[in-house]
């Protein structure tokens, strides 16, 4: 019987100037906002205070943008990465133009706009992802570009044989 792993792609597979899209999206929570902030240890009124928020411009309280950027990053996990990097290298140019709120959805695209081979490590290629986050009415909430490398394909396949 043939089998299939999920796993993400490999440097040669990642094609420049094409748009990835994410799917299913996640719709962000109360909870999962609550529980992300204790966690970080963000006591930001502005994600726990509902009577606070409630006399801030927005007028309730916003989901913490930095699970907004792990849910964005995420979401790209399985379909370009799993299994296939070898390090993130570095996040530059991260931005929230529109918040999100409790009970939004976030839907993740990602396109790769550079890839080169690694100097240093042979097998190994650098690869840039951009990074876009829409709500449901197709927003962008967040965007973000970010260095990982990856492995190439012959090179991983000799490592783990």
């Amino acid at each position: 019987m043939r089998e299939v792993e999920q796993r993400g792609l490999y440097y040669e597979e990642l094609e420049l100037e094409t748009r990835y899209l994410h799917r299913p999206g996640r719709t962000l929570t109360e909870a999962d906002n609550v529980l992300f902030t204790t966690l970080t240890m963000n006591t930001q009124a502005l994600h726990l205070d509902a009577a606070w928020s409630a006399r801030q411009p927005f007028g309730e309280r916003l989901v913490n943008s930095m699970l907004t950027l792990s849910t964005l990053v995420g979401s790209s996990v399985a379909q370009l990465t799993q299994g296939t990097i070898v390090a993130n290298l570095g996040f530059e140019q991260v931005a929230f133009p529109h918040p999100m709120h409790h009970g939004d959805t976030l839907y993740a695209e990602t396109v790769v706009t550079a890839k080169r081979l690694s100097a240093s490590r042979p097998g190994q290629g650098i690869v840039t992802l951009e990074h876009t986050g829409r709500n449901q009415d197709g927003t962008v909430v967040a965007t973000a570009t970010r260095q990982v490398m990856v492995w190439c394909r012959e090179a991983h396949e000799r490592t783990t044989a």
